[in-house]
C-alpha cells in the first residue's frame, strides 16, 4: 500500500467516525486537525486517533491505553490480537462515553 492510499483510508475512516459521533445522544465534541481526531467525552476523557504513515498504522489512545491498527484484508485490525477497529471502538465508546455505536469501516 502506498502512503497516499493509506492516507485516503485513514481519512475515510475518520470521516466515518465523525458521522457516527454527529448522531450521538450525549454531548460528544470532536476536533479533526492535522490528521489527528480528538473526541472529548462528557466526562472530559478523550479518545485520540492519529495516523502513523511511516508504519502504515492508525493509532488510537483511550484512557485504558494506546492501540495500533493495521489495514488488512479490507479492514482495520489491532496488531496485537486481530480485534477489528469497529469492535474495539464499540467497547471504548461504551466504557468512556456511555454511548453505543455501530461502526462499519468496510
Amino acid at each position: 500500500m502506498t502512503e497516499s492510499e493509506f492516507n485516503d483510508l485513514v481519512d475515510t475512516t475518520l470521516e466515518n467516525i465523525e458521522y457516527q459521533l454527529d448522531d450521538a445522544e450525549s454531548d460528544l465534541d470532536y476536533e479533526n486537525s492535522g490528521g489527528v481526531l480528538t473526541v472529548i467525552c462528557e466526562n472530559r476523557s478523550q479518545i485520540i486517533f492519529t495516523r502513523q504513515a511511516p508504519v502504515l498504522q492508525l493509532w488510537v489512545a483511550t484512557r485504558s491505553g494506546g492501540f495500533h491498527f493495521d489495514y488488512k484484508d479490507g479492514g482495520w485490525v489491532r496488531d496485537s490480537d486481530g480485534e477489528s477497529l469497529a469492535d474495539f471502538l464499540q467497547s471504548a465508546f461504551r466504557d468512556q462515553a456511555n454511548e453505543t455505536f455501530s461502526f462499519d469501516f468496510s
